[in-house]
C-alpha cells in the first residue's frame, strides 16, 4: 500500500511538471520557477527537497519580480492539494521566503492561499486528524505573522520623514501582549504525544517552529522587565491592570516553554537549540501593580515609624519622619466667585469666626493705598 502511494504521487508530481512547461508564459505564469516549486513541494515524504528550495531562493535573489508568480503557482497547488505532505511543504517553503528582507514580502498580508480548514483525503481518519492538527496551527501562525509584517511595515512607513518618536508605555504593553499571544501560537504546533508522528519531515518543520519559538521569546525576555518597572514608575490604573495579566501570563507561559523544549528533545527535534533563559517577575512588581490597580498608588508617600521622644528639661519633643498631608477643603471657582467690583471673594463655609449676623456690615478692600512715612512724624 505504502509503494503504491509514494508511485502515485510521483506520478502526479509529473503530471504537474508537464502541464507547467506547457502552459503559457504570463505575468503571474514562469513555467521554469513553476517546476521547481513542484519539486520543492513534492508528494515524498522522507525529507524537504532542499535543493530545489533552494532554487526558489535565487529566483527570489535574482529580482523581486518573481516573487508575484511564485505566490501565485505556490497558491494554486496549495489550493488543489489534499495531501498533508505537499501542504507541509508548501507551508515551510513559505516559511522560509518570509526570511527575506524584501519589502513586498512584508506587505504581501494574508498568506495568499487558506489551510485553516485543511484535511488529508488518503489516510484513514483516525490517522489523518494529527496530521491535519498540524497543518492547521502552522497555516494559523504563518498567516499571523504575515498580517502582523504588513501592520509593521505600515507603521514604518508612516514615521518617514518624522522624528523618531518614543512608544507609548500603552503601546509597549500591547506589544508585549502581542508576542506572547505569537508564543501560544507557536507552542500550539507540535505532534501530539502518544501519536506515532516521528517522521523526518514534521521534525524538519519543528526545527524551524523551535527557531521562531527562540526569536520571540528572546524578544520578549529583553522588554518585560523595563516595561514593567516603567509602568510601576508612570503608569495609571488601565497601565497596570494590563502589566499584572502580563506578568501573570509570563510565569505560566514559561512553564510551559520548559515542557514544550522537554518534549520536543524527547522526540529528537532539537540538536543544538537551547531552552532560552525563562523570564522570572520580581515578587515586588507585581505587589507594586496590585496596589496602582487598587489606587493606593495615587496618594503614596511610603514612610516608616521611626518616632522618637526626646525629653529637655523637662519638656517632651517627638521627633518624627512621618509627613503630614494637609489638604485644602474648599476649592475656589476663580471664574464663579468674583463679585460685581471684579474682586475674588473666598468664602470657607467651615471657618467659626464668620457668622452671618455681621454681614451687615460689608468689607470693601481699600484700593491704592499709600503707607504714611513714619520716620518724618
Amino acid at each position: 500500500m505504502r509503494v503504491w502511494k509514494r508511485a502515485t504521487g510521483v506520478l502526479k508530481d509529473r503530471c504537474s511538471i508537464w502541464a507547467a512547461k506547457l502552459s503559457p508564459y504570463g505575468t503571474c505564469r514562469n513555467s521554469d520557477l513553476e517546476t521547481v516549486v513542484i519539486k520543492a513541494t513534492s508528494h515524498n515524504e522522507q525529507c524537504m527537497d532542499y535543493k530545489n528550495v533552494q532554487k526558489v531562493f535565487q529566483w527570489l535573489r535574482i529580482s523581486p519580480i518573481y516573487l508575484k508568480p511564485l505566490l501565485c503557482v505556490l497558491s494554486i497547488r496549495m489550493q488543489k492539494t489534499s495531501n498533508w505532505v505537499v501542504a507541509l511543504k508548501g507551508l515551510m517553503l513559505i516559511h522560509g521566503i518570509f526570511c527575506f528582507d524584501m519589502p513586498m514580502i512584508q506587505r504581501m498580508g494574508r498568506l495568499p492561499f487558506d489551510l485553516s480548514q485543511f484535511s488529508d483525503g488518503h489516510l484513514n481518519p483516525e490517522k489523518s486528524w494529527v496530521f491535519n492538527t498540524f497543518i492547521r496551527s502552522y497555516f494559523a501562525y504563518l498567516d499571523h505573522r504575515s498580517v502582523n509584517s504588513r501592520i509593521e511595515a505600515k507603521k514604518l512607513q508612516n514615521k518617514k520623514g518624522k522624528e523618531c518618536e518614543e512608544l507609548t508605555l500603552l503601546e509597549e504593553l500591547n506589544n508585549l501582549a502581542g508576542l506572547q499571544k505569537t508564543l501560544d501560537m507557536l507552542l500550539q504546533i507540535k505532534p501530539k504525544s502518544g501519536v506515532n508522528m516521528n517522521v523526518v519531515l514534521i521534525l524538519e518543520a519543528m526545527d524551524c517552529v523551535m527557531d521562531e519559538i527562540v526569536e520571540v521569546y528572546g524578544k520578549f525576555s529583553k522588554e518585560i522587565n523595563r516595561v514593567l518597572l516603567r509602568v510601576c514608575d508612570i503608569g495609571g490604573k488601565e497601565e497596570a491592570s494590563i502589566g499584572f495579566d502580563i506578568a501573570k501570563k509570563t510565569k505560566s507561559q514559561g512553564e510551559q516553554l520548559t515542557l514544550h523544549f522537554e518534549f520536543c528533545k524527547e522526540i529528537g527535534v532539537l540538536n543544538n537549540c537551547v531552552c532560552p533563559k525563562i523570564v522570572e517577575i520580581d515578587y515586588e512588581e507585581i505587589e507594586e501593580l496590585k496596589k496602582i490597580m487598587s489606587g493606593g498608588e495615587e496618594k503614596a508617600i511610603v514612610v516608616r515609624d521611626n518616632s522618637k521622644e526626646v525629653n529637655i528639661n523637662g519638656l517632651t519633643t517627638v521627633v518624627t519622619d512621618h509627613w503630614e498631608v494637609f489638604l485644602d477643603e474648599v476649592i475656589v471657582d476663580v471664574e464663579k466667585e468674583h463679585d460685581y467690583n471684579g474682586t475674588l471673594s473666598i468664602v470657607d463655609p467651615n471657618n467659626p469666626f464668620l457668622d452671618e449676623t455681621f454681614d451687615i456690615v460689608p468689607y470693601n478692600p481699600v484700593q491704592h493705598y499709600d503707607l504714611p512715612d513714619l520716620i518724618s512724624l
